[in-house]
């Protein structure tokens, strides 16, 4: 005899409600990236030399790096954009993805490229300085 009410069908629901919300952020954000490629890729290479976090001999190749990444991020397979954040997940409560991502691609990534002489600080000094020009491509709440 089937019950009558689902004490678990409205938790169902709403889990499936964050979860469709969740992807539709996900997407409007890799939509942005790409879209402002370029202008995000400027804001954010000044922001790694303004804290300090990155040195390097060429910025016009590291900001042409940035943009190519912005550009085929919104591309890349899902499973390869959660291996990436994978370490970093625990760094803050509620993370925007693209700035995990693109501080583990600085920590994993960046550090090899002809172009960087140094990268410092922590894995939370640079997710914080990537965060403050990334999180500008989340929607408002």
């Amino acid at each position: 005899m089937p019950y009558a009410h689902n004490p678990y069908g409205s938790g169902d629901r709403a889990v499936r409600s964050i979860d469709r919300n969740r992807e539709k952020e996900r997407r409007v954000m890799l939509k942005l990236a790409q879209k402002h490629a370029d202008e995000l890729a400027t804001r954010l290479v000044q922001r790694l030399l303004d804290a300090h976090i990155m040195e390097t001999s060429n910025v016009d190749a590291i900001r042409t790096h940035f943009s190519a990444l912005f550009q085929k991020m919104r591309d890349m397979d899902e499973f390869d954009l959660q291996y990436k954040i994978a370490p970093l997940r625990q760094l803050a409560a509620d993370p925007n993805f693209l700035s995990l991502y693109v501080t583990q691609h600085i920590i994993e990534d960046l550090i090899d490229n002809q172009n960087i002489i140094d990268i410092f600080g922590d894995d939370q000094e640079i997710f914080l300085a990537v965060d403050s020009v990334m999180d500008k491509l989340r929607p408002p709440e």
